[in-house]
């Protein structure tokens, strides 16, 4: 069976976070286990929870609720990122529940159970 693992490295108002969200919706429904999502660089601003989308732009983090609720998605976050753009895992009003707090270590351990790992 395929795994796959997916870094996200595009604030969410990128058109490559549409595209990210699409691929892993239909690598999902083609049957590959997605190991995991790990959220880096400016990546991280998918979770923050004080963020504002003008609701005629694409809602990323409600496509993130959807595919984790569908697919129960492990959504990791690299605190460090985060921490360097003033989100902190102390405050839980700045980091979206969705997401779980992670380090560059859970980034190694999620490729060494990966096949492949795709970075958008």
């Amino acid at each position: 069976m395929n795994k796959l693992v997916v870094v996200i490295t595009t604030p969410p108002f990128s058109n490559l976070s549409v595209t990210a969200i699409n691929y892993i919706e239909t690598a999902l429904k083609l049957g590959v286990e997605l190991v995991g999502v790990f959220f880096y660089q400016d990546g991280v601003l998918h979770a923050n929870a004080n963020a504002y989308i003008a609701s005629d732009e694409f809602q990323a983090i409600e496509q993130w609720q959807k595919l984790k609720q569908k697919y129960d998605l492990a959504l990791h976050l690299c605190i460090t990122a985060a921490e360097k753009r003033g989100m902190t895992a102390e405050s839980k009003n700045s980091i979206d529940e969705l997401f779980i707090v992670s380090g560059l270590g859970e980034l190694v351990e999620l490729t060494s159970k990966t096949e492949r790992m795709v970075q958008f």
